[in-house]
């Protein structure tokens, strides 16, 4: 299998996304890959699922093949954060804060899987794997993971010059006046580095020899869940390449209260082949015992993919693409599934167009192609996101669009 191939997994806490991962990374190291699993989740559970002992924060081997890596945020934060960390610190100290406090304090919500994912570029980078897969966080933390890269990039770009500028000027003023330290070069210098690690990994996620699968129980409230992952990881441009339906009570005669969760089930399946058209569906049926153990997780990776390639690049040009038109004009697509026009609000800011589904906000830098023309219209067409693009009217500004779409 040529290149690196990262495939990451995620769905509602509690539907066994640890264990279809631990599954298929065992099964990919026993069909001869060099193969590493990850984890991002904060409550690491691999070390359980494989029954083994994996000590300290660098890969361990527990199989021909297998390494487990459950990172040490501790460790990762000293490495990544500790400039800032020291700055901050010193603020809150000259504040008269607590030093236990301030400590707590400079701890940022979420560090644990932000570093996870630094960890993933370094192991990414070292060439020791053929295969990484990442047992990610429950779903809602995962996509705020995933979106952190570009978010921070546009604060970076567009922000941190100019707070540079400003407090190089007025350091010794504000010094004197509020006894409060200004960010030194170090500081704005560690964010930068941060910022361009996880650019990084944001390229290696959204590239083309990596996607994400979806775990679900066949039940409503968490196939809901799994409709709004896939639309927000499309929005932000990573691939879905399947979806893993667990926990399927197997259909065979049994007592009343077995026979209704297995309707019930069978209904919802129904629901998730709909929904995912086009995604393969992979089921696995509940087990007569939990899984443990690297044999008995490869065993089920095996009876869920069956004849199907578990490490199969995801095909196609991705959820964002640009073609051209036959007016000269361009279109930009990006698939956005089960969304509607209604639930789309488009802007263009100069040369980004703001994209706001749900919850959701992407702040999207446009290409230098697209970015002189004008937007001259934009609308949903079966699950995709459509934005025509015109070259500028003569002597007039470039058009802005905005409102609802």
């Amino acid at each position: 299998m040529p290149g690196l191939r990262v495939v990451l997994f995620t769905g509602k806490g509690g539907v066994g996304k640890s264990t279809v991962a631990a599954g298929t990374a065992a099964l990919a190291a026993a069909r001869g890959h060099r193969t590493l699993i990850l984890s991002t989740d904060a409550a690491h559970s691999l070390a359980d699922a494989y029954g083994a002992p994996v000590p300290g924060a660098e890969p361990t081997r527990i199989a021909e093949n297998l390494y487990v890596q459950q990172v040490d945020a501790q460790q990762r934060f000293e490495r990544s954060w500790a400039d800032i960390q020291r700055y901050l610190l010193s603020v809150l100290d000259a504040a008269g804060m607590d030093p236990v406090a301030a400590e707590e304090m400079t701890v940022i919500p979420g560090a644990e899987e932000v570093l996870a994912l630094l960890e993933l570029r370094l192991q990414a980078r070292s060439g020791r794997w053929d295969v990484i897969v990442v047992d990610c966080a429950p779903t809602g933390e995962t996509l705020r993971l995933l979106a952190l890269p570009e978010a921070l990039g546009w604060y970076i770009e567009r922000l941190l010059p100019i707070q540079r500028r400003l407090v190089k000027a007025l350091r010794p003023v504000l010094n004197r006046a509020a006894g409060v330290p200004m960010p030194g070069d170090s500081v704005f210098e560690a964010i930068t580095r941060l910022h361009s690690e996880l650019d990084e990994v944001r390229e290696l996620l959204s590239g083309p020899e990596a996607s994400v699968r979806l775990v679900l129980t066949p039940e409503t409230v968490v196939l809901a869940e799994a409709r709004r992952a896939y639309t927000s990881l499309s929005l932000f441009g990573y691939r879905v390449d399947g979806v893993v339906a667990n926990r399927i009570f197997p259909d065979q005669p049994g007592d009343g209260w077995r026979d209704g969760w297995v309707a019930a089930q069978r209904e919802v399946l129904t629901e998730v082949g709909e929904s995912f058209d086009g995604l393969p569906v992979w089921r696995s049926e509940y087990l007569p015992a939990e899984p443990v153990g690297e044999q008995a997780l490869a065993d089920l990776a095996a009876r869920l993919y069956g004849d199907d390639d578990a490490l199969a690049a995801p095909v196609g040009a991705g959820p964002f693409r640009v073609s051209t038109s036959s007016d000269g004009g361009a279109v930009l697509r990006l698939a956005l599934p089960f969304v509607t026009r209604a639930e789309v609000d488009l802007a263009r800011n100069g040369d980004e167009l703001v994209l706001t589904v749900g919850s959701h906000r992407r702040l999207l830098t446009l290409p230098a192609g697209l970015a002189r023309l004008r937007v001259a219209g934009a609308g949903v067409v079966d699950g995709e996101l459509r934005v025509r693009f015109r070259e500028p009217e003569p002597d007039l500004e470039p058009a802005r669009a905005g409102g609802r779409r």
